[in-house]
């Protein structure tokens, strides 16, 4: 009886000192000193001079246009000083980080975008005058050369390998304070941002504090390599708020390399607008699942129509990378070497299919109507709450519309107004069936009833999407 009790005596005292040295203050915190010791003097201050001025607020100069308060990008703190004439201009503030010894560095393009100079100054407080190399507006990438050698170089990561949970150190000058240090977490990696804000970047997301003035820095893994460059933040106020996006290194890397050979960077692209799979979308299309992107508009002669791909066809793949909606599919295929020729899994009324594909090359000015990614939509016959009429040659020219047939809707009430659409919308086609005129409008929805489901066609704007119209049971 007296061994066990000593026994029992001997655990509770060993659990007593493992749990002391668990409590310890910082005894399981990672410890970033190494990392800001050997690469903090890699990280720049970069200085874009203006000699015009936009905007005068208060006596601050922003050089700048207006920003969005959500995902905006935050071009640098502005130099407080007095209100100046015009013609004085002004200056701001990012960051940017040295890639190579003989001066090349690498920052945001919005960083440095409409500047009449730039000034790069190092953390031993040397200042240079920087030449732009190159811009790349997509990727927002700029790189910049200034004329020194034996530089001190970060060293570059693979980004591909980075995963949630994962903690980063970001290093950069937010509000103008030079050298700050902050570490966070991944939150997720391969983020995309929506059809209008840099489609083709699958952004690194993370709770990293990144401010005004951090943009263009780098984004350490705990390795000290650089794996992604800080350049949006999800904010209503300008500030942190532990919503931060970085551009991967490997897809900046790609974009310098291609900037110092040829002056421009290429993208693929195969020539489709796309939307995502709804619920009412995919219970109209009999689909097994909400999964894919949905083809809306093919581009006429462009590499998916010569592929065989048609309007209504859900891409589920691309070069064997699984496209679970319409935001995935953009980067994917922006990566993709233009001339190649890639593989693209598709469901065509309900049945896989496999096509291949010549990948052709992205507009160099962005990407116009060759490759967009429709927002989905939230989402006549009497049920549907539809008045349409027939379009004649001047409407058509009035309303932009380059794609044949269709009507245009004069009226939207109950079902119809409810799923989205609107006056001015032109119906292309009612299920799989093109519409031409209001006769065969008004044929292919006679049969609908209370509780089905209606998908049309719709061209918006110069852009097709399809939008579902559930029809109430009563």
């Amino acid at each position: 009886m007296l061994q066990r009790a000593r026994q029992v005596a001997a655990m509770v005292v060993l659990l007593f000192l493992s749990g002391a040295a668990l409590a310890v203050p910082g005894a399981e915190l990672p410890d970033f000193t190494g990392i800001v010791e050997k690469y903090g003097p890699v990280v720049v201050n970069v200085e874009a001079h203006y000699n015009h001025v936009s905007e005068m607020e208060g006596g601050i100069q922003t050089n700048t246009p207006p920003l969005p308060d959500i995902f905006r990008r935050f071009f640098g703190m502005p130099f407080p000083q007095m209100p100046q004439p015009p013609d004085r201009g002004g200056e701001s503030l990012g960051s940017g980080f040295i890639i190579s010894p003989d001066g090349y560095i690498l920052t945001n393009a919005h960083v440095v975008e409409n500047a009449d100079s730039v000034k790069v100054r190092l953390s031993d407080h040397r200042t240079f005058a920087a030449k732009i190399v190159g811009t790349d507006k997509i990727y927002d990438i700029a790189l910049l050369k200034i004329n020194a050698t034996g530089l001190p170089t970060v060293a570059i990561g693979d980004s591909r390998t980075l995963k949630p949970g994962q903690w980063v150190v970001a290093i950069g000058s937010p509000y103008g304070l030079d050298h700050s240090v902050s570490a966070g977490i991944v939150s997720y990696v391969g983020r995309t941002l929506g059809s209008n804000d840099q489609p083709t970047v699958p952004f690194i997301q993370t709770d990293v504090p990144i401010n005004r003035g951090n943009s263009g820095g780098p984004l350490f893994n705990m390795q000290g390599q650089v794996v992604g460059i800080n350049s949006q933040i999800f904010s209503t106020s300008g500030g942190s708020m532990g919503l931060s996006f970085s551009i991967p290194i490997d897809l900046a890397m790609n974009a310098v390399q291609q900037l110092k050979t040829k002056g421009y960077v290429s993208r693929g692209m195969i020539g489709v607008g796309v939307q995502n799979v709804t619920d009412e979308i995919a219970k109209a299309q009999h689909l097994p699942n909400e999964q894919g992107a949905l083809i809306a508009q093919v581009q006429p002669g462009g590499p998916a129509d010569k592929a065989g791909l048609q309007v209504g066809d859900v891409i589920t793949g691309f070069n064997g990378k699984t496209i679970y909606d319409s935001s995935q599919l953009p980067p994917v295929v922006a990566q993709t070497a233009p001339g190649s020729t890639a593989t693209v899994n598709i469901l065509r009324n309900g049945k896989p299919m496999t096509l291949r594909i010549k990948v052709g090359e992205m507009p160099r000015n962005g990407l116009s109507n060759a490759f967009i990614a429709g927002a989905p939509s939230t989402s006549g016959s009497g049920l549907l709450g539809l008045t349409v009429q027939d379009i004649t040659p001047d409407m058509r020219q009035q309303l932009g519309i380059s794609a044949k047939g269709g009507v245009v809707i004069t009226d939207v009430q109950g079902p119809a107004a409810q799923a989205g659409l609107q006056p001015g919308d032109v119906i292309l086609r009612v299920g799989n069936r093109p519409v031409n005129n209001v006769a065969e409008f008004r044929r292919d929805t006679a049969s609908v009833k209370r509780g089905d489901t209606v998908l049309l066609l719709v061209s918006r704007n110069g852009s097709n999407l399809f939008i579902a119209v559930p029809v109430p049971q009563k």
